[in-house]
């Protein structure tokens, strides 16, 4: 595949460039500091990618310039098969509460830009005849949950967002893979206690290229985090008021 990776010089994104790089697929990063680019890039080109490994600086907080930089991504790698959007930023809902600027940032980024630089991503997958887009969404976002709340009403949007690409532009080749990390021990969550059954970076990223590989819809990792949900969802908003989970 030709692959753009938006994020993937930290945590989960690194680990899958790393999978696609060792089975040979072409790929160009995309993110906001050239010196780490620069050294995924090359990083990435030992382990196998096929042919360089460009970088294109691309800021998540400057919607302006996504257009361009997937045009330079796809110029680099020659068309365009799959973008995959990885970046993002995280804090806890006490400092979220306690910072206004640092809520609306956390919003703006995770919901509002990465939707828009979707929509870039959409239309030049679209011009190829059809493409994979993958998005990390969270779990965070399947009910409001009081550790969360700022943080897991952006990815809701995020994800209610992905579901509705998928819904209109299916039939004409885009296939729009939404992953629902749970707890992943990454630079993100560093200083928060793990959960026992928080995932590794590189098995997350197994499970998200296999279902890529298989145009997947939705995609929980790990995989545990699917059942989860499924309770937490099940569970009666009196349950909910009293938990803290």
């Amino acid at each position: 595949m030709r692959v753009a990776f938006l994020g993937a010089t930290k945590g989960m994104g690194r680990a899958l460039a790393r999978l696609t790089a060792e089975r040979g697929d072409t790929i160009c990063l995309l993110g906001r500091n050239s010196v780490d680019l620069e050294r995924s890039a090359a990083d990435l080109s030992v382990r196998g990618a096929t042919g360089p490994v460009r970088g294109v600086v691309c800021d998540l907080e400057k919607p302006e310039a996504f257009t361009s930089a997937i045009d330079a991504a796809r110029e680099a790698l020659g068309g365009l098969d799959a973008v995959v959007v990885t970046a993002g930023v995280f804090a806890t809902q006490e400092e979220l509460e306690a910072d206004p600027a640092l809520a609306e940032r956390l919003v703006r980024i995770n919901f509002s830009n990465t939707v828009m630089f979707c929509e870039a991503a959409k239309k030049a997958l679209l011009e190829e005849g059809g493409g994979t887009l993958c998005v990390f969404s969270s779990v965070a976002g399947e009910r409001g949950r009081k550790p969360v709340i700022i943080y897991g009403a952006a990815k809701a949007g995020l994800t209610r967002y992905l579901e509705g690409l998928d819904h209109k532009h299916h039939a004409e080749g885009l296939r729009v893979v939404t992953v629902k990390p749970g707890f992943v021990k990454t630079s993100m969550t560093a200083g928060l206690e793990p959960p026992p059954f928080a995932g590794e970076p590189d098995a997350v990223a197994r499970r998200v290229l296999g279902a890529m590989d298989r145009g997947a819809p939705v995609v929980y990792a790990p995989a545990l985090w699917r059942l989860i949900m499924a309770v937490i969802r099940a569970l009666p908003r009196a349950i909910m008021r009293r938990i803290n989970f």
